[in-house]
């Protein structure tokens, strides 16, 4: 889920935000850079403090929330402002990847940790190939001159609703697990 969603910015990000907000090649650079150092802080400074009060499953479903609710608010966002503002609750989404990754690398022996993460990239290669063409036909959908569906952040707002399903099953998961959740995660 965190994969298919992310692949809704290489796909359509630079149209969206040349049609919807006029943003230059500089805009959008500009904006990703923003987005990469965030993403830097959350993952170099905050996920570590994050575990340990939330532990890995809390930590994931925290970054999981603020990822769709950040992409969400870029789905709507009616000016570049708001969407640039956007940034921030979808920093959060720097919280998931490396307690996903722990929480997976805990399920499986020493010995197949190479399967795992062997597994774990070929998911991402195919949401690599197949996110960008369902993100670019829902796009091309919602803009023109006569749009299927006229709300061209729509792309944006599916992929909020998959990192939304990725939250609620992880939520209902560490709730059912969970009772006695420690630190790193783990039922005791």
């Amino acid at each position: 889920m965190l994969h298919v969603s992310h692949q809704v910015f290489p796909a359509v990000f630079v149209l969206y935000a040349a049609h919807r907000y006029g943003w230059s090649a500089w805009d959008v650079g500009l904006l990703l850079a923003v987005v990469g150092a965030l993403d830097m802080v959350m993952q170099g400074l905050v996920v570590s403090r994050m575990v340990t009060w939330l532990g890995d499953r809390g930590t994931m479903v925290v970054g999981l929330f603020g990822g769709a609710a950040g992409l969400a608010c870029m789905g709507l966002a009616p000016t570049g402002g708001w969407f640039a503002l956007a940034i921030l609750p979808n920093a959060l989404w720097g919280l998931a990847m490396p307690t996903i990754q722990s929480l997976m690398t805990q399920r499986v022996s020493p010995s197949e940790q190479g399967q795992l993460q062997g597994a774990n990239m070929s998911v991402a290669s195919v949401a690599g190939i197949l996110s960008p063409v369902f993100f670019g036909a829902v796009y091309s959908a919602s803009v023109g001159s006569e749009p299927l569906f006229p709300l061209p952040g729509a792309a944006f707002l599916i992929a909020a609703l998959v990192l939304l399903a990725g939250a609620l099953i992880g939520w209902v998961v560490a709730r059912r697990n969970g009772r006695a959740v420690g630190a790193d995660g783990v039922a005791a």
